[in-house]
């Protein structure tokens, strides 16, 4: 799971090093909406997820295979509906910047770029859940694999986006987003076809539906615990841009914390991977 998670985080820091390229307004415009799209939107869809890790977790403990496919089917529909009101969000970004109180250039930027990234808000809900149903079944290696692949196909499609074709950052928005919706097609062909999935695979059904409830029963709680930690460190992003110099101040400071939390990957992989391990034998042994 560390690797995966490296691997995953690698897209968003190659991202912000082409986007570098192209000065301190455009690096400090993407810094901004990364951490408000982190604040509104990624750590809302990543906190929900992790509520997941507890039922999946308890369904393959128990051998109940068929609930996991279903939580996971919930789970995608739970977090697809709340992606709705957050793009509305994105799209008054700009506006949202400027009232409280930060620079209107760099507003812009912000926006446009926010904007362009939608695509991958819908594209992370979807790929959320389906990490935490392989992970609960301690599938890794797709997993690996599907970052692997989805990173090497990033870095020239990221740079054919901002460079070839002049987007600028916002064709750095337009590469993540595809790179999240290459992992939900990538995971979500092994999953159809893996003989390794085949007892948690079901097909479609409105038992999804009816598990929605309890999924939030869980994905809500998990969210706030995880919002309030991953924002701490958003903010200081957001309160850099109130500073005499913000396009400086923001683009120093982002470079500092996309370095820090590309570290983290490491204890976050492994305290994942420990999570899923832990929740599915204690319920084995409650049944024994």
């Amino acid at each position: 799971m560390v690797a995966v998670n490296f691997s995953l985080q690698l897209i968003y820091v190659i991202s912000m090093m082409m986007v570098g390229h192209l000065g301190e307004l455009a690096l400090s415009g993407t810094a901004m909406a990364t951490s408000l799209c982190a604040v509104t939107g990624f750590s809302l869809l990543v906190g929900m997820a992790g509520g997941l890790e507890t039922l999946c977790g308890q369904a393959y403990g128990a051998k109940q295979y068929r609930k996991l496919g279903v939580h996971t089917y919930s789970a995608m529909i739970s977090l697809t509906l709340v992606c709705i009101p957050i793009s509305f969000l994105w799209i008054s970004m700009e506006k949202l910047l400027i009232f409280i109180g930060q620079d209107p250039v760099i507003s812009h930027e912000a926006g446009r770029y926010a904007v362009s990234l939608i695509p991958g808000l819908f594209g992370y809900a979807i790929f959320q859940p389906l990490m935490k149903y392989l992970q609960t079944q301690s599938v890794i290696v797709p997993m690996l694999l599907s970052a692997i692949a989805t990173l090497c196909l990033h870095i020239p499609l990221c740079w054919v986006f901002v460079f070839h074709f002049g987007f600028g950052n916002v064709g750095a928005a337009f590469a993540i987003s595809i790179a999240y919706w290459l992992n939900v097609m990538f995971l979500a062909i092994y999953v159809r076809y893996s003989a390794s999935c085949e007892l948690t695979r079901v097909p479609f059904s409105k038992e999804a539906f009816r598990g929605i409830g309890e999924f939030l029963s869980l994905g809500v709680p998990s969210t706030i615990m995880l919002c309030l930690q991953w924002w701490s460190f958003e903010f200081m992003i957001l309160l850099s841009g109130l500073l005499p110099n913000p396009q400086l101040e923001t683009s120093v400071l982002s470079i500092c914390l996309t370095t820090v939390s590309l570290l983290s990957m490491i204890p976050s992989g492994i305290s994942a991977a420990a999570r899923s391990v832990h929740v599915c034998t204690l319920h084995k042994r409650f049944l024994c």
